[in-house]
């Protein structure tokens, strides 16, 4: 009368191992987001301070960019200079030799 049939069965066990696996999933978010706060939390950060962190990062970011396009201006003058330099040598050169 009441017998289950292999279909039903099936349909049981899927939906019996899918809760489980948003169960998992869900304990598994809980136990990530604590381990992250704790981190944080050890590095003097509290859950406040999100945006003021965010707003450290991005000036940490900003002065980053900052240094590497001075380096870049920097290494573009030196080499400026050094070409500039050997060029006036190599005319000073010609123009002693043409003196002569």
């Amino acid at each position: 009368m009441n017998e289950l049939r292999g279909e039903d069965i099936k349909a049981i066990m899927v939906e019996t191992l899918a809760e489980q696996q948003r169960l998992h999933r869900d304990d598994i978010d809980a136990v990530v987001c604590r381990t992250i706060t704790t981190i944080l939390t050890s590095f003097g950060i509290e859950e406040e301070d999100r945006r003021e962190l965010r707003a450290d990062f991005q000036h940490l970011r900003r002065w980053r960019k900052s240094v590497e396009q001075a380096q870049s201006y920097f290494f573009k003058a030196m080499i400026t200079v050094i070409v500039t330099g050997f060029v006036g040598a190599v005319w000073l050169g010609i123009k002693v030799m043409l003196g002569k």
